[in-house]
C-alpha cells in the first residue's frame, strides 16, 4: 500500500509537496476505509482531490504515472530523454532536477524509493527497506561524470560482483536501476519483492475521462465468467436494465493501408504477431452486445440485444470503471481516476465509491473530482481522505489536506464551506 508521495519541480509542482494516504486518529468507517499495516501505521484506502481547472489535480496523478513508466522503461540509447518535465513557468527550475520520494508497504514491510533526475539523466536513485524503525539501504545510485555508479548494500542483500557489474553496465544514465536489474539473470529477494509490488499492485495507469476502458472490460469479460457475472451484478445494482453481456472473438480482413499502419506504427507489437499479420492479413476483434430488458405495453418483459456502439457514454464508462476497480480490488492494488464524475450521474459516483469501500481489501483509490456534493456525504467520506489543489500566483500548485484546517468538526456543511472559499481551491470568478 502507498503511504505517501513527495514531488518537487515536476509539471506544476514547483516547491515540494506531499500527498499522503496516512490516516489520522479519526475512527470513522475504520473497518472499511483504514488498513493497519503495522501497529503504528494506518493507511487510507480512498482519497479525493478537489481543485479548479488547471490547478494541478491531474498532475498529481501524472506523477504516479511517471514513476510507473520510468521504473521499467528501457531507452534505445543513452541520449533519449528521461521523460520528466520540470516546472516551466520559471527562469531557473527548467534547468533544475525533479525529485520524487515514494513510501510504500509490501508484505507489511515499509520501503522508501527516492529519485532525482533531469531531462537527460538520473542524478540519484535510492531504495531503502525498514526492517525496524530505521531504514536500511538496498542500493544507492549516483552519477559520476555522466556514468552511473551503483552501490549495493551487501550487509543487507546477497549479490555477486559479476551481477553488480552487469547491472552497472546495462544501467544507462537515463534509465532506472530497476529496469537494468530486470535485464540481468540474478535473484535478490529484497529487490524482487519491490518489483513484484510495482508491477502487480501499483495498479493500472491512471484513468482519464477519455480513457478507452471498454476494450479492457471486453477482454476481462470474454476470458473470465466470474468477471462477467460481477459486471452484470454491478450494472444491475447501478440501475441499468442490462441483463446480459455477450462477447465473441471475430476475425476481420485488413487493408494494405491498415496492415502498413499496424506494422510500422505499433511499436510494442510482438514479432510473432507481426509475422502472423503478414501471412494471414487478419486482425482479431472482440464483438460485444448488451442484452436489455424492457417492459412492453402489455406488461410483459422483452429482451433486445444492442451493439456496444449504441450504448450511452455513461454505460460504457461504468462498464470500464467496474472492470478496472474489480481488478484493483482483486490485486490489492492502487488505481487513480481523473474526474470520476465524467459521464456519470452524481448518485452513481457515490455508488461506485461506496461499493469499492465495501469490498474489504488493501486496494487504494485516488480520485479527482469537481463534484462537491460528495462533501455532504459525511456517512461516506472521512475528513482525512479529502485533499485540495490550488494554483498560486506563480502558476505553481500547492497541495493540502482538509485536516490542515482548524475547527473543521464545527463546520455544519463542508460543501457550503468549500463553495464559499473556506478551503480555497475554487475559481476566482
Amino acid at each position: 500500500m502507498i503511504l505517501e508521495l513527495k514531488i518537487k519541480n515536476f509539471l506544476s509542482f514547483k516547491e515540494e509537496v506531499t500527498f499522503s494516504f496516512e490516516a489520522t486518529k479519526d475512527k470513522s468507517f475504520e473497518d472499511y476505509q483504514v488498513v493497519e499495516v503495522t501497529p503504528n501505521t494506518r493507511i487510507l484506502r480512498l482519497a479525493i482531490v478537489y481543485g479548479t481547472n488547471a490547478s494541478g489535480k491531474s498532475n498529481l496523478l501524472n506523477a504516479f504515472d511517471f514513476l510507473r513508466t520510468f521504473w521499467f522503461d528501457i531507452p534505445e540509447n543513452k541520449n533519449e530523454p528521461t521523460g520528466v518535465i520540470p516546472f516551466l513557468l520559471d527562469k531557473e527550475t527548467p534547468q533544475e532536477p525533479s525529485e520524487f520520494s515514494l513510501t510504500f508497504y509490501t508484505k507489511g514491510v515499509k520501503h522508501l524509493y527516492m529519485l532525482v533526475l533531469d531531462r537527460k539523466k538520473v542524478l540519484s536513485e535510492k531504495l531503502f527497506v525498514y526492517p525496524g524503525t530505521q531504514p536500511a539501504l538496498i542500493f544507492d545510485r549516483k552519477l559520476n561524470e555522466n556514468i552511473s555508479e551503483i552501490t549495493f548494500n551487501t550487509k543487507k542483500i546477497k549479490i555477486s560482483q559479476p551481477a553488480k557489474d552487469e547491472i552497472s553496465v546495462k544501467c544507462l544514465p537515463n534509465m532506472s536501476v530497476l529496469a537494468a536489474y530486470n535485464r540481468v539473470n540474478v535473484a535478490v529477494p529484497e529487490i524482487d519483492n519491490v518489483i513484484r509490488w510495482m508491477k502487480s499492485q501499483y495498479g493500472l495507469p491512471s484513468i482519464e475521462p477519455n480513457t478507452r476502458l471498454v476494450d479492457f472490460a471486453e477482454n476481462q469479460i470474454a476470458q473470465n465468467e466470474s468477471v462477467r457475472k460481477h459486471i452484470l451484478n454491478f450494472l444491475s445494482r447501478a440501475d441499468y436494465n442490462i441483463t446480459n453481456i455477450h462477447t465473441e472473438e471475430i476475425e476481420k480482413k485488413v487493408t494494405d493501408d491498415m496492415l502498413s499502419l499496424l506494422l510500422n506504427k505499433v511499436g510494442n507489437l510482438p514479432n510473432d504477431e507481426r509475422e502472423r499479420l503478414k501471412m494471414e492479413r487478419t486482425i482479431k476483434l472482440t464483438k460485444t452486445e448488451f442484452e436489455h430488458k424492457i417492459v412492453n405495453t402489455n406488461g410483459s418483459s422483452e429482451f433486445y440485444k444492442m451493439a456496444k456502439g449504441l450504448q450511452s457514454a455513461g454505460t460504457i464508462r461504468t462498464l470500464g470503471l467496474a472492470s478496472a476497480i474489480r481488478e484493483t480490488i482483486e490485486n490489492n492494488a492502487f488505481l487513480a481516476i481523473d474526474e470520476i464524475e465524467s459521464s456519470l450521474h452524481p448518485r452513481l459516483v457515490e455508488f461506485i465509491i461506496e461499493d469499492f469501500l465495501k469490498q474489504k481489501s488493501h486496494s487504494q483509490l485516488l480520485m479527482t473530482t469537481h463534484y462537491d456534493g460528495l462533501l455532504e456525504e459525511d456517512d461516506l467520506l472521512r475528513k482525512d481522505s479529502i485533499w485540495f489543489t490550488n494554483k498560486k500566483a506563480s502558476g505553481s500548485t500547492e497541495l493540502y489536506s482538509l485536516t490542515d484546517f482548524k475547527g473543521i468538526n464545527r463546520i455544519s456543511s463542508l460543501q457550503k464551506a468549500y463553495k464559499y472559499g473556506k478551503f480555497g481551491a475554487i475559481p476566482n470568478i
